[in-house]
């Protein structure tokens, strides 16, 4: 038969067993490994991180995506009443010679370089350009009895329409200058959409003075 365990020996024993396990559970919480399981503050960091980030990569995100949102298409146009025939206005808007009398980039750069091709008036006429506001051709592509109609190309940087249309009125004719442009998916082109107006705007109101002074 088995002895019973005298009550010195079930102390001991208990004792042991107790030691054991505050042991074990003393390690458990000590270990790195395990140690971060029983801690809920690091989840709650871990999880506040992550927020961040996602936080952090939409804005992201959205800051990328907002010039997409802008306009694709800009329209700039511009109008004066110039004391000349409608027929005399066109004949020098269609003249690649002719264009030159009041080309309003030759006024903001006397360096510009122009050379002339095709014929000298008409569909197919066009110049090329280079000068510190950069370089690229402006080409004669329709005419009608109101209007000249441009293509220019800038290589990268687009391929605008021009138009200049003369109307007869009371004390010559309302001529008005104007700009469609394609400025596609480029952000940074759309972003630069948005200052167009004011400075092409500027630009044609020059060409506008110097047309009326040069059918004078």
């Amino acid at each position: 038969m088995r002895p019973k365990a005298t009550l010195s020996s079930r102390i001991q024993n208990f004792g042991s067993e107790m030691s054991i396990e505050a042991f074990s559970n003393r390690h458990v919480s000590e270990s790195p490994s395990l140690k971060g399981l029983r801690n809920p503050r690091l989840t709650e960091r871990d999880m506040s991180l992550t927020t961040t980030l996602h936080i952090g990569a939409g804005v992201v995100a959205l800051i990328a995506a907002t010039p997409l949102v802008l306009p694709r298409n800009v329209h700039v146009t511009r109008s004066a009443v110039i004391d000349a025939a409608p027929a005399d206005i066109l004949a020098l808007a269609a003249s690649n010679t002719g264009y030159q009398a009041f080309n309003p980039y030759a006024e903001a750069d006397p360096n510009l370089s122009i050379t002339h091709f095709g014929p000298n008036t008409g569909v197919g006429s066009g110049f090329r350009f280079e000068g510190k506001d950069g370089k690229g051709t402006q080409t004669v592509t329709a005419t009608t009895d109101t209007s000249v109609t441009y293509h220019i190309d800038l290589g990268a940087l687009g391929q605008p329409t021009q138009r200049i249309e003369a109307v007869a009125v009371t004390g010559g004719s309302e001529v008005t200058w104007h700009l469609d442009s394609d400025l596609g998916f480029n952000p940074m082109f759309r972003v630069f959409g948005l200052f167009m107006d004011s400075m092409i705007g500027k630009t044609f109101d020059t060409g506008l003075a110097r047309l009326a002074q040069a059918v004078a």
